[in-house]
């Protein structure tokens, strides 16, 4: 299907306007396959067809759908292994100890799509319950999504996907078999909840995290819109909380009120004078 580039332009205007994110010319390649199932049930023929109906503007709900399927919902139970085994192993265990008092701990996941991550750290406190006895856990995932955010409200998926990142042994101990695919416990759907929510605007309720995760969505924004995200992102983290982002991300040169924690490699936090005015 041959796309003009005057339809892909309007495409990326429209995504970027919605939600902040670039659809890049390494992207474009996507567009055909993002949209073709919409498409089929539209019996729209064509890229410059969709973008007519979009232009004339009479179906405002046609617009989010195609927003939707744009957007890179890629994502999976401990996705890149790696960062929740230092949660696992040293973050949490001084969150715990610098909590203890209040035993409450606030955690984001910012850019959660259809709830994995979320779900995997709500696994990590339900691994070991004797831990965190008498703790209030809250977990929030938002997305700018409304299609991912309400599945992962429903903490159901498909056996593919709770396979993917997950042991058998935890499929079965965490997932619940249902009609409709592998629910989440209850246990694990207790300390988390969902939103839509866009990254550059004010963040979700309480405003302070302990932890906030923010892995592979800063790569989508231009320079400009990825500062005001730093700057969303900064506003909502505790004076000694930690960011932590994805492997291809960094604070460097990009966010004036954070820098990389020397203590704990992989995570960072806000520099002391931003800190002290939190």
């Amino acid at each position: 299907m041959q796309i003009s580039d005057s339809s892909s332009r309007i495409l990326a205007g429209l995504l970027e306007a919605r939600t902040g994110q670039q659809l890049t010319m390494s992207r474009r390649w996507r567009l055909e396959t993002a949209l073709s199932q919409l498409m089929r049930e539209r019996a729209i023929t064509s890229i410059d067809e969709l973008i007519t109906i979009l232009v004339m503007g009479r179906e405002p709900s046609l617009s989010t759908r195609v927003v939707e399927a744009l957007l890179n919902n890629e994502t999976y139970f401990f996705r890149d292994r790696q960062p929740f085994d230092l949660l696992q192993a040293s973050a949490l265990p001084e969150l715990a100890k610098r909590r203890d008092s209040a035993k409450t701990l606030r955690i984001w996941s910012a850019g959660c799509s259809a709830g994995q991550e979320a779900y995997s750290l709500a696994m990590l406190f339900a691994d070991d319950p004797l831990k965190w006895a008498g703790w209030t856990i809250d977990i929030i995932g938002t997305d700018v999504s409304e299609s991912v955010v309400e599945r992962a409200r429903s903490g159901t998926y498909t056996q593919f996907e709770v396979q993917r990142g997950l042991g058998i042994q935890q499929m079965i101990r965490w997932f619940d078999e249902t009609p409709n695919g592998w629910r989440a416990s209850e246990t694990l759907r207790k300390p988390v909840r969902f939103q839509v929510h866009n990254l550059l605007e004010v963040p979700p309720h309480p405003g302070r995290f302990d932890l906030i995760l923010c892995r592979n969505v800063l790569l989508y924004l231009n320079d400009s819109t990825r500062r005001k995200a730093f700057d969303r992102l900064s506003s909502a983290l505790a004076p000694d909380g930690w960011l932590m982002l994805g492997a291809g991300e960094t604070v460097i040169g990009q966010a004036t009120a954070l820098e990389t924690d020397r203590d704990m490699r992989g995570l960072y936090r806000l520099k002391n004078e931003a800190a002290k005015a939190a």
